[in-house]
């Protein structure tokens, strides 16, 4: 769970917790993407205010052929970088500063120098994203509830607050005492930005005026109540997105709709957790839309599933272990043939080989020890 710099694992639960071509127009065949050569950068995210805890943002590279990571020391300046993201055009690296007085923060990677900090209005951010036109940073203020916008300059810079939205309605779902905003994504149509409210069972739908940086709220999807929404990722076709529900340890399959924005959520599905204490954190669809993966907190593992019918269902494989303690967060390697988990608590990051005809996973070798791994982001 994101709380205040905390390393507590969730929030108070009610319960413990193809179109035809034209004639001589036959479409290009796809161009797999080119297989990195020498090592490629990784950042790791962790709390800085907790007992155990990294000093910073974690350097390290990573061999993009065998998946080996190797540390190379720590940024300091960035309190409780719990999150990361980077821009575009892969310049600069964004990080919320997860406390009581919200914050994000962009570091220029080629000096590595910090750019400058924001408030993000709110308290705890836990999440943030780039928009795909490079020109506003996204944010999400688990403690307060609310979506934070700013402005990103020609340098990567970070400009004043242009919106701040709190989720005051509907009200909070069983066990749940506020809004509690856990994502904050754009649709891959570009039309409209989401956010994920774990206290209020909702995904709110926003259009995200392009020249001012405001946000109207066009449409809502409800959970079942106390489901406990915390990810969303969508399918490449863009029709389909797939929602991680932390609190009754499911998943559920959604159908977007990019005029209107609405989003509809499906039935609940299992996560492989075998009716354990089960907390989901994150799910990853793979780029030739395929397989999808979920991180398991609790259970320790990642699930698979076959993504079927173009996108519109999900079919349990089954369950491969993390190895590691709390698998919080979890991201591919830009080429997709890598799959890194950030273990909370364990202080570890595991890398997994990932067969993209098959959606097999296969350890990497032994875990990369990180204090407090939170969030890996490998470029």
């Amino acid at each position: 769970m994101a709380g205040t710099a905390a390393v507590v694992a969730v929030p108070a639960p009610a319960a413990p917790p193809g179109d035809t071509p034209a004639p001589g127009r036959e479409p290009k065949a796809a161009v797999p993407p080119r297989k990195p050569s020498g090592p490629r950068p990784l950042y790791v995210g962790t709390y800085t205010s907790v007992e155990g805890g990294g000093a910073g943002i974690g350097l390290a590279s990573y061999d993009p052929e065998t998946g080996r990571i190797t540390g190379s020391g720590t940024l300091t300046g960035v309190p409780d970088p719990s999150y990361l993201a980077v821009h575009p055009d892969g310049r600069t690296l964004y990080a919320v500063d997860e406390r009581q007085d919200g914050a994000v923060t962009a570091v220029r990677l080629a000096d590595r120098q910090v750019l400058g900090t924001r408030s993000t209005g709110g308290a705890g951010p836990c999440h943030l994203s780039v928009h795909p036109t490079g020109r506003w940073l996204l944010s999400a203020n688990y403690g307060s509830g609310s979506v934070a916008v700013h402005p990103i300059d020609a340098s990567g810079a970070l400009g004043e607050r242009t919106d701040l939205v709190t989720h005051t309605s509907p009200g909070p779902g069983p066990g749940q005492q506020g809004p509690h905003a856990h994502q904050f994504v754009t649709s891959p149509d570009g039309g409209h930005v989401l956010a994920v409210d774990l206290g209020t069972d909702t995904v709110y739908s926003y259009r995200l005026d392009p020249g001012k940086g405001t946000l109207t709220e066009v449409a809502r999807a409800h959970t079942r109540p106390g489901a406990g929404p915390r990810h969303l990722t969508f399918h490449p076709g863009g029709r389909y997105a797939y929602l991680a529900n932390e609190v009754d340890d499911t998943v559920a399959v959604c159908v977007y709709d990019p005029r209107s924005g609405r989003l509809d959520i499906g039935e609940p599905q299992p996560t492989g957790s075998s009716g354990g204490t089960n907390y989901p954190a994150q799910i990853l669809v793979t780029a030739n839309g395929r397989y999808a993966f979920l991180a398991n907190r609790g259970h320790n593992s990642l699930a698979r599933y076959a993504v079927e019918a173009d996108g519109a269902r999900l079919r349990l494989l089954g369950t491969v272990p993390v190895g590691g303690d709390f698998p919080r967060q979890i991201a591919f390697s830009p080429d997709g043939r890598l799959l890194f988990a950030a273990n909370q608590r364990s202080g570890t990051v595991t890398v997994f080989h990932v067969d993209a005809d098959s959606g097999e996973l296969r350890r990497a070798g032994e875990p990369f020890e990180s204090p407090v791994a939170v969030c890996a982001l490998p470029l």
